[in-house]
């Protein structure tokens, strides 16, 4: 849908997906079939039937992908019955998402994959939706009222997907004041809260324990990167390699550290407590790294196209409480005007060479497009849900959704670069 990742280095990379909405002969029969893989994933008839007028209406022409809209458009949809099916019906999430990864890996399944994990807002008006709250919006780069979603996405040679989600939770719905809530949006009982990292070292987790997508690489920005929980996730495995953004401020030394010893009173007691000797922080190690020792690259960022950096790297042990952590690369990249750095770790193993590095700091991009796509095209944020089941069921159709589009485009081939105009 947005133009191909180019980039001089890397291992490989991610095809484009080019948009025409014209109409395909086959579209329809096509839609059908891939719905019917669901068909088991529900009890009864009528909600199977509406779970299929409502990711038809996902590629429809109409202007708000609601589910009023969709359903008074859909030959034989009604709307509390869709409504009804989206929040209230019981939906087998787990046998879906199952079929839907074998889906993927068949499609796009590379032994060099990468997982990438990343966060959406979405906007919200009132204060009843399961997990709205005053939070981070990442379009407007600011607090508002919104419901977060952090997502799983996957990127091959062959294209790029969604696998997985969470609705992120703020812990304030988890106080007394909220229980009526939570009873009313439909939380599961054994819900608890999480952070963001968690839920991502949760998904990341169970899609590698199901043992359906390969996976080498993992990728995620600085909210996920200065995270135990989702680095531990990952170091826990052998063979997986993490490139994950950290903050400026992160403390490092360049090689294994003597630890000093501090003294200090406590109750008219010596003690004692051993402490690394002079950290230092990762955007004042770049500082003093020469200039001879950056290499100027072009990456792709996707919507926004081309842009050279400068990276280097550096093995390095990070600084926690003061004492040595763990040992990493420590990748930088500014640009050319030495005006904005930006800070990666990665448990590669010791000879990988920089080129790997450029390329997993591009490779992010790919789901930023799946945002862009289901958003743009799909109605991935048209919804007026507010149950917890409700919001779950919405995204996983978008996510059906947008990974069909790139079916059909590997069925049919390069040849067919059609999209869709579909009537419900």
């Amino acid at each position: 849908m947005l133009p191909q990742i180019r980039q001089e280095e890397g291992l490989y990379s991610v095809p484009q997906f080019p948009v025409e909405k014209t109409d395909i002969g086959e579209f329809m029969e096509e839609l059908k079939g891939f719905r019917s893989i669901f068909d088991d994933c529900f009890s009864r008839s009528e909600p199977r039937e509406n779970f299929g007028r409502y990711m038809t209406g996902r590629f429809s022409q109409l202007e708000r992908k609601s589910i009023e809209p969709i359903a008074l458009h859909a030959e034989g949809g009604k709307p509390r019955c869709m409504q009804y099916m989206i929040s209230d019906t019981l939906w087998n999430e787990e046998r879906m998402l199952r079929k839907y990864h074998d889906l993927v890996n068949e499609d796009m399944g590379e032994p060099d994959g990468v997982m990438i994990f990343d966060e959406s807002g979405f906007p919200k008006k009132g204060e009843d939706s399961a997990g709205v709250s005053k939070q981070y919006f990442g379009t407007s780069g600011k607090a508002e009222n919104c419901q977060v979603g952090v997502f799983a996405a996957y990127a091959s040679s062959k294209g790029y997907a969604f696998l997985d989600k969470r609705l992120f939770i703020p812990e304030v719905w988890f106080d007394e004041k909220h229980k009526k809530k939570r009873e009313k949006t439909n939380f599961p009982d054994d819900l608890a809260f999480r952070t963001k990292p968690q839920l991502a070292a949760e998904m990341f987790d169970g899609i590698i324990r199901e043992g359906i997508i390969p996976v080498r690489f993992v990728a995620a920005d600085l909210n996920y990167g200065g995270s135990d929980d989702f680095l531990q996730a990952i170091e826990s495995l052998t063979g997986i390699t993490y490139f994950a953004e950290i903050s400026s401020d992160t403390l490092c030394r360049l090689r294994q550290p003597d630890t000093g010893t501090k003294t200090y009173r406590y109750r008219k007691e010596n003690l004692f407590k051993k402490e690394e000797t002079n950290p230092v922080r990762v955007d004042e190690l770049a500082q003093d790294i020469h200039d001879v020792f950056w290499y100027r690259r072009t990456i792709s960022e996707g919507s926004r196209g081309s842009a050279d950096y400068e990276f280097t790297r550096r093995q390095v042990i990070l600084s926690k409480s003061g004492l040595p952590d763990r040992t990493v690369w420590l990748v930088m990249k500014r640009t050319p005007d030495k005006k904005q750095y930006h800070f990666y770790i990665s448990n590669a193993p010791p000879g990988t060479r920089l080129s790997t590095f450029v390329w997993l700091s591009g490779i992010r991009w790919a789901i930023g497009q799946c945002f862009e796509e289901t958003k743009t095209e799909l109605g991935l944020d048209h919804y007026e849900v507010r149950k917890y089941p409700g919001w779950n069921h919405h995204i996983l159709t978008c996510m059906l959704a947008h990974f069909f589009l790139w079916h059909l485009r590997i069925r049919l081939g390069k040849k067919s670069s059609a999209y869709y105009s579909v009537t419900t």
